[in-house]
């Protein structure tokens, strides 16, 4: 714990704090928070805080509904009134910790954010496919005006398939054993083999004729996520033993400092690191092309998906007198969807939760099992992986099924 020995005697709250707020019990006691503030604490407080943040994002985003112009109530009250919506949202936060009959919504609350936090995994997909795109188009067309994009990309190329193999065989030298770890052999040679089928296709003659800048950059940015994907799986299986000369042995686990879960840790920090960076990158959509929601022009390699998120490769210009090219500025209508702003983050917020806690199913008697691995993340990821490469396989073929969007 926090507190040492010469602190006090007999702490029993958690990790000493008794020792470092004063008054604890006694604060518990007067907020009606439970015994060592158990409710305000753990996992619950994660599901509750979020579930807070979560009806903020959901309320805006019902209030935005059909907003076409800038210029009205709504649209100002979206784009204005921070710290009155500052406060709302603490309000939120807040009031969900008086919620009655905690467990049944807990139970239920678990299920909902399941559900959004893997459709907004869904849409964290679509946008490395199209960022996958996105940067071979742009450099492939710098080739054109200077032979060192080409050398640049050559370069990228060589060192995503490089990190793909390199991770494949990582995987396949610790995350397996003769004698165990049936299904991570599966998984590994099955994600290995899509991934190649994939590397394949994207530079097949057919392909090329459809999209002559496909190239090995897409799939390599994809494999290397496969990849990624593939290795927070095996770290979030259940720990397989086997007894080796008579002595239980813990197989297909992390070999470096593998007792302090390092391949946990070094999951979760990829895994913030590319939620930011998929959130910066929506943005940066947004403000370059203007667009991303669920009715405007589509980029035509996601508009053909059955799943209905667009994105937009261009956006509208104005002309002013002197002949200045200037942005789209909102005076007549909004250049992005104020709505789905919102709902991405209330799906967004649905995920960081169910992530914090890695899926888990609440209980206060069984936390400590959340160490030895889950079924349920473990075939979320290997689930994630799939969709992801049929994602990618339906944008390479794309121009078959929507000819018309490709003709120009």
């Amino acid at each position: 714990g926090w507190a040492g020995a010469s602190c006090c005697t007999g702490c029993t709250c958690p990790k000493g704090l008794i020792c470092i707020i004063p008054f604890y019990n006694e604060l518990c006691e007067k907020m009606n928070a439970g015994e060592n503030c158990k409710t305000l604490v753990g996992y619950s407080a994660v599901y509750k805080m979020c579930f807070g943040m979560a009806c903020f994002f959901l309320f805006f985003c019902i209030f935005t509904l059909r907003i076409n112009s800038s210029t009205g109530c709504r649209a100002a009250i979206h784009n204005g009134f921070w710290l009155l919506k500052f406060f709302l949202l603490a309000g939120c936060c807040t009031g969900a910790f008086f919620i009655p009959q905690q467990e049944t919504f807990l139970e239920v609350w678990r299920y909902i954010g399941a559900a959004g936090g893997a459709f907004f995994l869904l849409i964290q997909l679509m946008l490395l496919v199209e960022f996958a795109h996105r940067w071979n188009t742009n450099w492939s067309s710098g080739v054109e005006y200077n032979r060192l994009w080409y050398a640049a990309l050559a370069l990228v190329t060589l060192i995503l398939f490089s990190i793909a193999v390199g991770a494949v065989v990582f995987m396949g030298v610790y995350y397996t054993h003769p004698e165990a770890c049936f299904l991570n052999k599966i998984f590994l040679g099955i994600n290995g083999s899509l991934c190649l089928i994939v590397s394949l296709l994207a530079i097949s003659p057919y392909i090329q004729k459809l999209q002559p800048r496909s190239g090995l950059l897409q799939p390599g940015v994809i494999s290397v996520y496969v990849m990624y994907l593939t290795f927070s799986a095996f770290s979030s299986k259940p720990k397989e033993v086997i007894e080796v000369d008579g002595v239980n042995k813990t197989v297909c686990v992390f070999p470096f400092n593998s007792g302090s879960e390092s391949d946990k840790q070094i999951v979760t920090f990829l895994g913030a690191v590319i939620l930011f960076a998929c959130i910066i990158y929506s943005c940066l959509l947004i403000k370059d092309s203007g667009v991303l929601n669920f009715t405007c022009a589509a980029d035509p390699h996601l508009s053909c998906m059955i799943v209905v998120l667009s994105f937009s490769e261009d956006y509208e210009e104005e002309k002013t007198t002197s002949g200045q090219s200037v942005v789209y500025d909102e005076q007549d209508r909004t250049i992005y969807c104020y709505s789905f702003f919102h709902f991405v983050f209330f799906l967004g917020s649905l995920y960081v939760m169910m992530s914090i806690t890695n899926w888990f199913h609440y209980d206060d008697h069984k936390i400590e099992k959340l160490l030895d691995g889950s079924w349920s993340v473990f075939w979320l990821k290997v689930v994630s992986c799939w969709v992801c490469l049929f994602i990618y396989m339906m944008t390479l073929l794309a121009p078959m099924m929507c000819p018309k969007r490709f003709e120009a």
